[in-house]
């Protein structure tokens, strides 16, 4: 069968990408769903025709639709990807139904909380934590998600959340950049500027612009540079000397203490709003909930008193 998923004779994709057409409304947006170009989904459908001995899709041009046998087979097929969606959450929920699941941004996980939880694991070596990075806020009691760790107003479509810290930003750089050279503060932008550029639902990242403004130097113009909309690297490309980048002072501690990144003026700007930690209320119920809970408050704490301006 070359490699092809058949169920009792009926080709497996076929149904995928005919499934994902009529859900999705085009078979440009079922190719974009599934990760395959057009052409394939053109392809597989056809086999379910041949195979059915019907056709499923009127064409005209670029564009096409269920016809009456399409509508009639895409509603009864629909109920079976119903009962495969369900079967996995249940799976999901299954297999995490003792571990603690936490969820936070990216660049909060790859820098922040990803790096932190290795604390946790030895105050509690018999507890399960699974990390996610993800920028989506997830459904609290639908999603296979416990904790969350959002940024700002995102947090406010949770039922249950307090506020864990404000962070600030300071400039920083490969050491290496400086070459052993001494630094004003107006003399930063001298260097390449690495800029953090976030996704427009949040609120904006602190600038350089800002920054000039604070210590009274007057721009003109937009200020050169690449931009990042993950902080997370922005860092990075700071550590591999591509520039001076306003660092989120949580996110560099690791970097400061191997010194691939150091501060070469410490003045602070701080972030417009703060993170936030929301749980799903069932989550406290779960073993060591409550103290993963009571862990990532008293580590935030921590992190605001070393975060914010001297």
């Amino acid at each position: 069968m070359s490699g092809e998923q058949f169920v009792r004779g009926i080709p497996l994709r076929g149904l995928q990408a005919f499934e994902a057409v009529g859900r999705c409304g085009s078979v440009m947006a079922a190719a974009t769903e599934l990760n395959v170009s057009p052409g394939a989904i053109s392809q597989q459908i056809r086999k379910i025709e041949s195979f059915l001995g019907v056709t499923l899709l009127e064409r005209s041009g670029r564009t096409v639709e269920l016809n009456q046998w399409g509508r009639l087979y895409h509603a009864e097929i629909s109920k079976g990807f119903e009962q495969f969606a369900l079967a996995q959450k249940v799976l999901e929920r299954a297999l995490n139904e003792n571990a603690l699941v936490l969820s936070a941004l990216s660049s909060v996980v790859n820098k922040w909380i990803g790096r932190r939880i290795f604390d946790w694991q030895a105050l509690y070596p018999d507890a399960h934590v699974r990390v996610t990075g993800r920028d989506r806020e997830p459904r609290m009691g639908f999603d296979e998600v416990d904790f969350r760790v959002s940024y700002g107003s995102d947090v406010l479509q949770h039922d249950h959340y307090t506020e864990l810290f404000r962070d600030w930003v300071v400039p920083a750089c490969s050491p290496a950049l400086l070459k052993g050279r001494s630094v004003t503060a107006a003399g930063l932008f001298d260097y390449p500027l690495l800029h953090v550029e976030w996704e427009r639902h949040f609120s904006p990242y602190p600038s350089w612009a800002e920054f000039a403004t604070m210590i009274g130097t007057e721009l003109k113009g937009t200020v050169p540079g690449l931009s990042f909309t993950l902080s997370s690297s922005a860092i990075d490309a700071a550590v591999n000397k591509r520039g001076i980048v306003l660092a989120q002072m949580s996110m560099i501690a690791d970097e400061l203490e191997a010194q691939t990144l150091v501060i070469p003026v410490d003045i602070r700007m701080p972030l417009r709003e703060s993170y936030f930690l929301a749980w799903d209320r069932s989550a406290l119920q779960k073993p060591y909930g409550a103290e993963f809970r009571d862990w990532i408050i008293a580590i935030s704490r921590q992190q605001a008193s070393m975060s914010r301006a001297p």
